[in-house]
């Protein structure tokens, strides 16, 4: 196998105009299709290198992005920088879709966790012609094995509040749990984490079923059965939402190696990563 040239280092700049870092890994031989790696929330986008150059090896040109507040799209500082965490789909992956969707190529989604959120989100999701997401769930600690629920209740009633108001941000890598996130997103993702069915069940985000609803693209959402943070009935919760999406959910069995929420993307899940490249394929151009 011809082995991919390296990734192309680029700015992408968000619709807003935002400068994000973004990587476009070419495909070898005749591209098949564009992909999106659509991160979690405080994972940088080299934790994706290795998917990315695996699907470039087979033939899709991969983009992945720092979104805005976080890895090389971090400003030098975070404290007193302002942004929604629904940014992240509204104004950095919209631009993302943007870019790609104009090439004359099918155009693929992979998320990982908030990259499965995100697909409802964007202004211009019906350009791509299928979703592939991994570890996407509603994200209450009820859905949660207990020993985690546990923990991420500890984590928001008595962990982070001080730590914010401490650092004027989410200090999440002192707890060696992800990359430092903004004030805005701690604020939103604390809060619709208290409810069983995230943002749907917040009053104030009611608008945002009517534009789920209009998802109309095949999606997958997989997830493992050691998936502490997304497990089935977390995922379950979350992607009903996509009510007029034909949906197939899959639980992903860890077998002799635990997946839990990162190992989607590391490098034994090579089988897996074939597995949803060889289903996006079968999709053509909307």
């Amino acid at each position: 196998m011809i082995s991919p040239a390296p990734p192309h280092a680029f700015t992408l700049h968000a619709r807003d105009g935002y400068p994000l870092s973004a990587y476009r890994y070419p495909a070898v031989g005749e591209a098949r299709g564009n992909l999106i790696l659509a991160g979690a929330t405080g994972v940088q986008q080299r934790f994706y290198r290795r998917f990315a150059e695996h699907a470039a090896a087979q033939g899709f040109n991969v983009l992945t992005v720092d979104y805005r507040g976080v890895g090389e799209s971090r400003p030098a500082s975070l404290k007193g920088f302002e942004m929604s965490y629904l940014d992240w789909a509204y104004l950095d992956l919209a631009a993302a879709v943007d870019l790609l969707g104009a090439e004359p190529l099918p155009l693929y989604w992979v998320g990982h966790s908030f990259g499965g959120h995100a697909i409802g989100l964007l202004p211009n999701h019906a350009c791509i012609s299928a979703c592939y997401s991994l570890g996407s769930g509603a994200g209450w600690a009820g859905w949660m094995p207990w020993p985690e629920a546990l923990k991420v209740r500890l984590l928001w009633r008595w962990v982070l509040p001080p730590l914010v108001a401490l650092k004027g941000y989410m200090a999440w890598s002192l707890l060696g749990m992800g990359d430092d996130l903004p004030r805005g997103v701690y604020r939103d993702w604390k809060r619709w984490c208290a409810y069983p069915h995230y943002y749907f069940d917040d009053p104030r985000m009611a608008h945002l079923a009517e534009q789920y609803a209009q998802v109309r693209m095949p999606c997958v959402f997989a997830t493992s059965l050691d998936d502490p943070w997304a497990p089935p009935r977390s995922r379950d919760a979350f992607v009903k939402a996509y009510c007029n999406a034909p949906v197939t959910r899959r639980d992903l069995q860890p077998g002799n190696g635990a997946i839990g929420h990162m190992g989607y993307f590391k490098a034994q899940a090579q089988p897996l990563w074939d597995e949803i490249l060889t289903w996006l394929g079968h999709y053509p151009r909307p």
